[in-house]
């Protein structure tokens, strides 16, 4: 079973973590490695294209490529990989797919350039942090 430091939830371990859950999982594991604004952008009745975004912002790249690791190995131990990731290279903007979710690391400069917020302004958020 799956338990965040930050968090008193448990996962089952019998199935894989989909959907919400497997979105809040790695908004969860995201502030494992402290990530900020932490958020959850609800994609469902706005697009076909996931269900979900968690989008989290790092002050520096080794600090993204961390936040990035800490995802894909929380999620790894869980049996659920990506599809797809990218942005590795240059660690401004790490893009982790899991086909209904996808995970964006930012590094501050390039969250605020790219304002994935604003692009899907019609979501509901949800802000995730590490107080109880």
């Amino acid at each position: 079973m799956m338990t965040d430091p930050n968090s008193k939830r448990q996962l089952p371990a019998d199935r894989p973590i989909i959907g919400e859950a497997l979105a809040q999982a790695a908004a969860e594991l995201s502030l494992t490695k402290k990530a900020t604004d932490v958020r959850i952008l609800d994609l469902r009745d706005v697009t076909t294209m996931a269900d979900f975004f968690v989008v989290c912002s790092a002050d520096s790249d080794t600090q993204v490529r961390a936040i990035a690791d800490a995802v894909l190995e929380g999620l790894k131990d869980e049996d659920v990989r990506p599809y797809h990731k990218e942005g590795y290279e240059n660690l401004q903007w790490v893009l982790l797919d899991y086909v209904d979710v996808v995970v964006h690391v930012f590094h501050r400069d390039a969250r605020t350039f790219y304002n994935l917020e604003k692009l899907w302004g019609d979501a509901k958020v949800t802000e995730v942090n590490d107080t109880p």
